[in-house]
């Protein structure tokens, strides 16, 4: 067995030191060529940012730098059109979109343009075969095959093993299915200290033994920080160098300087581990090991994979981006099938769970849900998961925030049908009998369709083919770019929900034949208005 960790351990080095090869010559010099693609007369855009799902598709000037900037969300060096059209790059660029074309600028790498059909399918189709092909492989089924719970909203900056034993006991108490139970930020000791929290949790193992037997998996949060307070492990990576360092003065190098750079993050500030210095790379996964074997850990929500926490004043072992920095650490959650991101660069097609950045208890961003899963999957970030239901935005539900009850609902059913869904504010503890029925009753829903939800999931792994669609992409150049709150599950079952505080709502219906949840048969091509209680969920299915 320890042969055999260390080979494997050594085989992971090797991939990451050669998967910097190939851009250690084009760091930090964009190239000034200026690409330019005309744009049809009514040609839509999308690109890989998920952040701005509901600015799409793109208007004109509209402008975004890939370098990085992944808006605390995954990004993809990709653009798409309704035509057919594409642009790829393996490494960071600029585009803008104005009236009759995309110009695309500061390119690090080879841009890649073409044609290919005439809709955003068959563009979509081909970059995704040729540039990010899907790998065979998905993250582990339970992510989909049953809500998950996180406990941040409930438990936030105050993780303890008696509050998550009861998160846990009453999930099943009121009547909620067992699923994966991530335990969030707070539960170690400290930032790279990654063991529990001794005052905390008593028994940390015993905690994971008992959460098994009640059903659940249990996950960890971790994050690529270590506290400088942590004097021991602070100095032991200090002299392997294994952090990312300060340069202090234009003639510094890696060789010649040792002074690890502060990063400020939102917990604080810290040190970060380089990940092109096998050392560090040893280090963490070696924490991560410690946990599964001592604890029976599961997987691991992997948190702070953004491009904007290496700087351009910090040194690396070798030479990278920020987003190679990003993407070194995202391949980590290659190895745990159960695994989650919330920022991410250009690791589409792979087995890892992509959720959406934590969004505020409001209608505004309810409304964002839809069209940012839509870039989520059209980008290749196929195993998504949209934010916490009712808001995973931690300010918006301090002591005074007024619940809207029907919020939490309308969430709750807007995640229902999505490739997963994830539960944090518990609705048993803020919602009445009526609204937490509601709830219920959109679980129950996922649970019917569940066999398409996991068939659609396998497909995608060997395809690549996005589980959650956009009208467009399912019915090209028909008038559907512009719809944005409905989407396609597959090709054949489309899905209304209410995102807004009204009782009512427009549905586009393509053309052909449509049989409704409540029974209702209807002909399509064209919109038509729908009453819809509180505890309904619509969804059309193509007859």
């Amino acid at each position: 067995m320890i042969k055999l960790k260390s080979i494997r351990m050594k085989r992971i080095v090797f991939c990451l030191v050669i998967s910097l090869v190939a851009v250690l010559s084009g760091i930090g010099q964009g190239s000034k060529e200026i690409i330019r693609i005309p744009l049809e007369k009514g040609e839509r855009v999308w690109a890989g940012v998920v952040r701005d799902g509901s600015k799409m598709p793109l208007k004109e000037n509209y402008s975004m730098d890939f370098y990085a900037n992944n808006k605390q969300n995954q990004i993809q060096p990709l653009v798409l059109t309704s035509k057919g059209q594409f642009i790829w790059s393996e490494e960071p660029f600029k585009f803008d979109i104005k009236a009759n074309e995309i110009i695309v600028t500061n390119n690090l790498g080879k841009i890649i343009t073409g044609k290919q059909g005439n809709s955003l399918k068959e563009a979509r189709e081909f970059v995704s075969g040729k540039y990010f092909p899907a790998s065979g492989k998905m993250p582990d089924i339970r992510l989909v095959s049953a809500p998950q719970y996180n406990t941040w909203i409930e438990l936030n900056y105050d993780q303890s093993q008696v509050k998550v034993l009861k998160y846990a006991k009453d999930i099943l108490d009121n009547g909620f299915p067992p699923g994966v139970i991530m335990i969030d930020d707070t539960w170690q000791e400290d930032y790279g200290v990654w063991d529990f929290h001794p005052r905390r949790f008593a028994d940390p193992k015993g905690m994971v033994d008992q959460l098994h037997k009640m059903g659940f998996q249990v996950m960890l949060w971790v994050c690529p920080f270590v506290s400088a307070d942590q004097t021991m492990i602070y100095n032991s990576l200090s002299k392997q160098k294994a952090f990312l360092l300060e340069k202090e003065k234009p003639t510094d190098t890696w060789q010649t300087t040792k002074n690890p750079i502060m990063i400020r993050w939102w917990d604080g500030v810290s040190a970060e581990l380089d990940f092109t210095n096998p050392a560090a790379v040893k280090w963490f996964n070696n924490q991560l090991d410690r946990l599964v074997k001592d604890y029976k850990i599961d997987g691991f929500k992997f948190d702070a994979a953004d491009a904007e926490f290496y700087p351009a004043n910090a040194l690396s072992m070798l030479p990278a981006t920020p987003n190679k920095h990003a993407e070194l650490y995202t391949q980590f959650g290659l190895r745990f099938p159960l695994n989650e991101y919330r920022a991410c660069w250009k690791m589409a097609g792979q087995p890892l769970a992509q959720r959406l950045l934590d969004k505020a208890h409001s209608w505004k961003e309810l409304q964002m849900l839809i069209p940012d899963m839509i870039i989520e999957g059209m980008v290749g970030y196929t195993f998504s998961c949209p934010d916490m239901i009712g808001g995973g935005l931690l300010s918006t539900f301090e002591d005074g925030t007024k619940i809207n009850q029907d919020l939490i609902v309308r969430s709750a059913q807007c995640s229902a049908l999505m490739p997963m869904m994830q539960f944090s504010v518990a609705p048993w503890r803020i919602l009445d009998k009526e609204h937490l029925e509601a709830v219920k009753k959109s679980v129950a829903c996922r649970e019917k369709f569940k066999p398409l939800i996991l068939r659609l999931t396998n497909e995608s792994a060997a395809t690549g083919e996005p589980i959650l669609k956009n009208m467009e992409y399912v019915f090209p150049n028909q008038g559907f770019a512009e719809v944005v709150d409905q989407f396609m599950l597959g090709d054949n079952l489309l899905v209304a929900p209410v995102v807004t505080q009204e009782n009512t709502r427009k549905v586009a219906l393509p053309a052909g034949k449509w049989k409704a949840d409540d029974g209702k048969e209807y002909v399509g091509g064209k919109s038509v208005s729908i009453e819809v209680a509180i505890d309904r969920l619509p969804y059309f299915e193509k007859m």
